[in-house]
């Protein structure tokens, strides 16, 4: 009788941890997440805002870079609220319901920014490969309709996900490990077999970030053979260069992806405060670099923030 009754029992709430034995200094580290948190807002939003003013980055490139910064501004505003709620004001419940809606919404803008990488990567590929026939074969249309595809896929491959969740019980213990809800943490606190769910998140992984990370190695594999045919060094140095940007992007992204991922499936001896910090970097690091490193390389973003800052400047002395 017992284990029925359980079975008709779930948490209403679910509590998030912040990071464990750190809790007498959440206070001064709310400063300091506070700053990150505004870094990144502020940093996307001045590359959103620079690429729909300035009429010279209406190409398919940047607009490519624009839903890239939607999607790390998308998974900024997902996990700020219960941040802040937790190392502002010590507040870590969260009812189950709005935990499974923030996890749908962090996986699906993650699918989406991998995506974005892969379509960054092709860009080149058509760049540096064939660059008198660029403009032809990367119309604007042929990019928003790549954007849709993308977000669609990240939509619809993520969508089953909190539904396969809520089927489960969960009477044994409702205290997550990080300061937001993600898939695997949600599922290992499920009082039954959780196979079907990790199959599918499996599969859904497989299907975004391991097509897109093999999509973008076949795509540098063959941007190097295209820039070693060009015969001079000097050529050959410009024509990498354009690709650094990227190549750090991808790189911004993939190492914390693959980071999180491997912790939570063979790590589970590691202290709480390594888990937390990697889950941590895994959805602030790509939104916080990914402006810095455009901004370094976009000589109209740069000018921008320039911009930016004296007029505030000139505003405080008014």
């Amino acid at each position: 009788m017992a284990d029925n009754n359980h079975s008709y029992f779930q948490h209403p709430y679910s509590v998030l941890t912040g990071i464990l034995g750190l809790e007498q200094k959440y206070y001064w580290m709310a400063f300091p997440l506070g700053a990150i948190y505004v870094i990144a807002l502020f940093g996307n939003d001045v590359i959103i805002s620079t690429i729909k003013s300035e009429s010279s980055l209406h190409i398919p490139m940047y607009y490519v870079l624009y839903m890239l910064t939607l999607a790390d501004m998308g998974l900024v505003l997902c996990t700020f609220p219960s941040m802040l709620g937790i190392f502002w004001f010590n507040f870590k419940s969260i009812a189950f319901d709005i935990c499974l809606v923030q996890m749908y919404f962090i996986h699906t803008f993650s699918a989406t920014e991998s995506g974005m990488l892969v379509a960054m990567a092709f860009d080149w590929v058509v760049a540096i490969w064939n660059p008198l026939r660029y403009g032809t074969i990367l119309t604007n249309g042929v990019v928003w309709r790549t954007g849709a595809v993308i977000l669609t896929r990240a939509v619809c491959v993520v969508f089953p996900v909190p539904f396969l969740i809520k089927r489960l019980p969960f009477y044994c213990s409702n205290i997550l490990s990080h300061s937001f809800c993600l898939h695997q943490d949600v599922m290992r606190l499920a009082c039954a077999s959780t196979w079907v769910n990790s199959l599918y998140g499996l599969i859904a992984v497989i299907f975004t970030k391991g097509s897109d990370s093999l999509s973008i190695l076949l795509s540098y594999v063959f941007i190097l053979r295209t820039v070693m045919a060009i015969a001079s060094g000097e050529g050959r140095l410009k024509a990498l260069n354009t690709c650094v940007s990227h190549i750090c992007a991808v790189l911004i992204f993939y190492v914390p992806v693959i980071g999180v991922s491997v912790i939570h499936r063979f790590g589970k001896h590691l202290s709480p405060l390594t888990h937390a910090l990697m889950a941590n970097a895994y959805l602030l690091v790509p939104p916080v670099l990914n402006p810095i490193v455009y901004t370094v390389k976009t000589k109209e973003i740069r000018k921008k923030i320039i911009q930016i800052f004296v007029q505030t400047k000139i505003t405080a002395e008014g």
